[in-house]
């Protein structure tokens, strides 16, 4: 076995998940995809997976060789002609929160499939932080301020946090004047037990930034944004939101946000990513394709609301 075909195989582990998925990808045993790690573990002297019984998990020395691999690997196949210098084919695997991947982030694969019949798309849409590298994608959307690490990331904006009701209900029940008065009221809030849910906010007397937070104990709790939305739509409830879940609500009239003065700095988006190897033609297409569209789509939304 040489080198470059360990390389291959360590890649086609880290993407499929698994031994036996990457040895089914290369016809050969599982012995031989470990006999290809243990080889190249051996030549740089670094333990490069940890694996048990039901995970493989990537050592930091695992991640650096990753991207290094990959590029090698790139660039020998255009060299030998394995692909066009520009032509878009492969799979590009995506990740974003689930709502924010419905609507946003769905349309833009599907278009840049449309685009790129050659090429393809795994989508992974779920309500908590995707490490890239231990789940093999290639980008992700985040919706919080990013911590300092080896990604690259492209601001495309931000969303805000609102507090909503429907006209209805605050005919009914009024509105409140100040975040504690949301004590109060009805909300309708994420699942969080009987010791209630923080809602975060700004203190517009500070003279800088400061927040503070309310204790909401929710009458009615949901593990699902979009159906806390649903339920205040019907007037059921105050609730909270990120802008762009209620954007086409509140432009149509049928939510109003409250406690404006005292809403929270914006949360940024970006799309993240690892460095791109300079021969990844398809990985830099879709991020050429999805960042203006993303970033148009929240534009939109900002001056709707």
């Amino acid at each position: 076995m040489d080198r470059l075909e360990a390389m291959a195989m360590f890649v086609a582990t880290v993407d499929q998940g698994s031994l036996a998925a990457a040895a089914r990808t290369f016809a050969c045993s599982p012995a031989k995809v470990t006999r290809a790690l243990q080889m190249l573990e051996d030549r740089t002297g670094e333990r490069l997976i940890h694996r048990n019984a039901r995970r493989l998990r990537l050592t930091e020395a695992g991640e650096r060789r990753l991207a290094v691999y990959r590029t090698v690997l790139a660039e020998l196949e255009e060299v030998e002609g394995g692909r066009s210098g520009d032509r878009v084919e492969g799979v590009v695997a995506v990740t974003a929160p689930e709502l924010f991947g419905r609507l946003h982030v769905m349309p833009v694969v599907e278009t840049f499939l449309a685009r790129h019949p050659a090429a393809r798309a795994r989508a992974l849409l779920l309500n908590r932080m995707v490490d890239l590298v231990e789940e093999g994608m290639d980008v992700a959307i985040r919706l919080a301020p990013l911590p300092d690490s080896g990604i690259v990331a492209t601001k495309l904006g931000e969303v805000r946090k609102l507090v909503c009701a429907a006209p209805a209900h605050i005919a009914q029940a009024g509105a409140p004047a100040t975040p504690a008065e949301l004590q109060r009221h009805v909300c309708i809030g994420e699942e969080e037990g009987d010791a209630g849910t923080l809602w975060r906010f700004a203190d517009p007397g500070a003279r800088r930034s400061a927040t503070f937070s309310v204790n909401i104990r929710p009458r009615l709790a949901l593990n699902s944004a979009g159906a806390s939305i649903d339920a205040a739509v019907r007037g059921h409830g105050i609730c909270r939101a990120l802008s762009y879940q209620v954007a086409e609500h509140v432009s149509a009239g049928r939510l109003v946000t409250l406690l404006d003065a005292f809403e929270p700095e914006p949360l940024p988006v970006s799309l993240v990513f690892h460095p791109v190897p300079r021969r990844n033609v398809t990985l830099r297409a879709f991020i050429d394709h999805a960042a203006p569209r993303l970033r148009e789509d929240l534009a939109a939304i900002a001056r709707r609301i």
